[in-house]
């Protein structure tokens, strides 16, 4: 089968690729900038710019893909774009989405009403809010167009061709080697600085999210892109058991041997961003459909997923602008003023 992936060369889509590969496939990369060494070297390129999509449709054309994998829609437009340009070439669209399109994670962001029930289904329901971080600033997100970024439009968008059925992918946060946000980088900074202990907002540190390492979240985005039994569904990807922050804490910590405490304070009490969101709404991820229905599951255990992390993001920290956040004289005055207090609910590590 030959899969056309629109972007594909940043931190997830080299593990897809390699994956269709693997599996016999031919694929094609679209992209504005040359292919990543590590990919197999019989990938084949199309070069362009993903924002002026319709104007290769005669190329693409000539390629003829059977299924499109679109690794980069953020806006409708790029939506819009996607499908006039592939109407009548492909058979199928499989589509990037994110959990961000919940209802849940409209009130951790403080745009929805709530607090709702944590438990997150395919079925639940979704933000009533739209663009919901426009106006705020996401370092890691530098490129995207914040101001018209919205996934609930975008997969609305592409559900809008009966003849050009197109497969929803919702994903968690990701982590692992090449995560362009440093998920792991703020704990393992402090435990490699020596620091004893850790303090956390305390609804920060009991908050349960959905996660997902990158090589099995390609994986799952693969699958689905090779089984026709995806063909219109919508799919959550995320680890089965949901874990706190703390809990992620603490297993970076066992995987690099601190003994030191994680502590929890009360909201305000430290400098840092929780204050922006209302981290006492859980997302609790449901990702059964996609192991029932593809056959997925994770091929990397989660130790093995955190050392190859660690090892990365010890070799390729985070940009100096990023050290503001380790302010540790105002992290020890914190505990100092609230340490006694916190001290009964101290979550410490095995």
């Amino acid at each position: 089968m030959h899969i056309l992936v629109l972007g594909g060369t940043g931190f997830m889509g080299p593990h897809v690729i390699r994956s269709l590969v693997a599996e016999g496939h031919l694929v094609t990369v679209f992209t504005r900038g040359n292919l990543r060494p590590e990919l197999p070297t019989d990938v084949q390129c199309v070069t362009g710019d993903y924002k002026k999509l319709p104007e290769y449709r005669d190329q693409f054309h000539g390629l003829a893909p059977e299924v499109v994998l679109d690794m980069i829609p953020i806006t409708e437009q790029d939506a819009l774009n996607v499908v006039t340009t592939f109407r009548g070439i492909a058979r199928r669209l499989v589509v990037i989405s994110s959990q961000d399109v919940y209802l849940a994670w409209g009130y951790v962001t403080d745009k929805d009403r709530g607090p709702v029930d944590p438990h997150i289904t395919e079925d639940s329901p979704l933000r009533e809010s739209r663009y919901q971080y426009r106006g705020r600033k996401l370092p890691i997100y530098t490129e995207w167009d914040l101001e018209n970024y919205d996934k609930i439009l975008v997969e609305r968008a592409f559900q809008i061709d009966p003849e050009l059925p197109a497969t929803i992918l919702r994903l968690p946060m990701v982590y692992g080697p090449g995560d362009p946000g440093h998920r792991v980088f703020p704990y393992l900074k402090r435990m490699d600085d020596g620091r004893a202990v850790i303090p956390i907002e305390q609804s920060a540190a009991r908050w349960r999210a959905p996660q997902g390492y990158v090589e099995d979240i390609g994986l799952a985005i693969a699958l689905a892109v090779i089984n026709g039994a995806s063909i219109g569904r919508v799919y959550n990807i995320a680890e089965p058991d949901v874990r706190s922050t703390a809990d992620f804490i603490r297993e970076i910590g066992e995987a690099v041997g601190w003994k030191g405490q994680i502590i929890e304070l009360p909201r305000g009490a430290l400098p840092g961003p929780w204050d922006a969101y209302r981290m006492d709404q859980h997302v609790v991820t449901d990702s059964s459909r996609i192991r029932r229905d593809l056959g997925y599951q994770e091929i990397i255990p989660r130790t093995e997923a955190l050392r190859r992390t660690i090892d990365w993001e010890r070799a390729h920290p985070a940009d100096p602008s990023a050290m503001a956040m380790f302010d540790y004289a105002a992290e020890d005055r914190a505990l100092a003023e609230y340490g006694n207090s916190a001290s009964a609910d101290f979550l410490q590590t095995p």
